[in-house]
This record gives structure tokens, sequence and C-alpha cells, in this order.
């Protein structure tokens, strides 16, 4: 199940486009960040804007952190204020929480807390962060253009067995599978056929416009968690 509301602590540069992206996909996220000018500035840009202590229980409870489906502790200039945010949204039962780390020690201590993420800024850009965070099979995204971008997706077990030309992604969504990358001896296959066949954990490499990857991404979901 997609996660709809998120909330966002430490709105610098990486929280904040973060936080802008998820908006931009119809997300409702609530910002909140202990500097004043930071949530002036997002205040009109996001659901909610909150100058606060991410820290302090009795305030995050009142925010009504806990009901949210997602936590994403993006503070970057301070460890410890970090890991006691981290700690407070497992024990307020958060659903699911990730993490900006600012080293590797840093991102040790917060996967021996339990997050369930943990994000290297260098290595996963905001923008892309918010799209894995929505979509359960999405690997990576690259934009190529405002209405177009490939994604690489693991084959979901619904697929399994089924060949490209069963699936037929161009036909039903508008978007194309231009590659797989298979375990074993297969590796790498460059503009399969429609002879080809998927096979659950695959990596499956998808070309399309945003809104025909959006129906193919969605439907994979649905078929995944019905009953």
């Amino acid at each position: 199940m997609k996660a709809q509301q998120f909330v966002v602590i430490g709105l610098g540069r990486f929280g904040s486009s973060l936080a802008l992206e998820l908006m931009e996909m119809g997300y409702e996220v609530l910002g909140i960040d202990h500097n004043e000018e930071r949530v002036e500035e997002l205040n009109d840009r996001l659901t909610h804007a909150v100058m606060a202590d991410a820290t302090d229980e009795s305030v995050m409870r009142s925010l009504g952190v806990r009901n949210l489906d997602c936590g994403i502790v993006a503070i970057g200039d301070d460890m410890e204020r970090s890991i006691l945010t981290a700690i407070l949204l497992k024990e307020l039962g958060v659903k699911m929480v990730v993490a900006k780390a600012i080293s590797i020690l840093h991102g040790r201590a917060l996967e021996r807390l339990g997050v369930d993420r943990v994000i290297f800024p260098e290595r996963d850009m905001g923008v892309r962060v918010a799209h894995q965070l929505v979509t359960p099979h999405l690997l990576d995204y690259i934009e190529l253009s405002k209405d177009y971008r490939i994604v690489e997706l693991t084959v979901p077990s619904c697929m399994d067995g089924k060949s490209l030309a069963a699936i037929n992604t161009r036909g039903k969504y508008g978007c194309s599978i231009i590659a797989l990358n298979r375990k074993g001896e297969e590796g790498v296959i460059v503009a399969p056929t429609a002879h080809d066949y998927l096979y659950a954990g695959d990596i499956m490499v998808v070309i399309g416009s945003n809104e025909s990857i959006d129906r193919f991404e969605e439907e994979a979901v649905d078929v995944e968690e019905a009953p």
C-alpha cells in the first residue's frame, strides 16, 4: 500500500527538495524544522510547515505524527538530534522511518535502531528518494524530461513466469520494457523480445511517459496486494 502522508523533519537542501517533490506528486507533507526562516519559506508550499523540536515527544504527539504513514529524518547537522528523532518516531509507531546519515558511523547507528531505510545524500538525490518511497518496486529513477522518465522496477510475484507479450506494457499502458537484468548466467538482456519471460526478483528497465509508467506501477502494486 502506498504511503499517503509524510512528515519530513529537517528542511535543509535535501529535506526541502524531497518534501517539495512529494507534494508535486500529490502527497500530503508535514514539514518540521527548528529554524523559523526555513519553515516560513516552505509554509505555503507544503501541506503544513511547523517550527518545532522534533525530539520533544509531547510536541510530536500534538502534531499527530504517529498517525502518518512515513517519517523522514532529514536533519543533517546534528547527529544526536537525528538519532533521538529517529528513536522517537519508532516509539510513536510511525509505520516507516527513513533517515539521512551524515557518515558511515551515523548510518550504522541508525540501522541498529531499526530505521527502515538509511539515506546517504551523496548517493541519493531527494527527488529520486521521493519516488522510491511511494513506489514499492522502484529501484532507480531517471527523469528524461518533464513528461518522460526511465525507471528500474523489480518484477513483482504477480508477473512471475509471464512473457512480455502477455504483459503487453506498450499496448496496455503505453510504456516499454527496454532491458531486463536477470540473476545468473543470462545477466542483462537488452531490447528483450515479446518471447522473453519475466521472473520475480528480476529487474526491468521501463521507459515511457510519467502517466503511462504510473499506470503500470499502480496496477502491478494493486495486483500484488490483492488477497
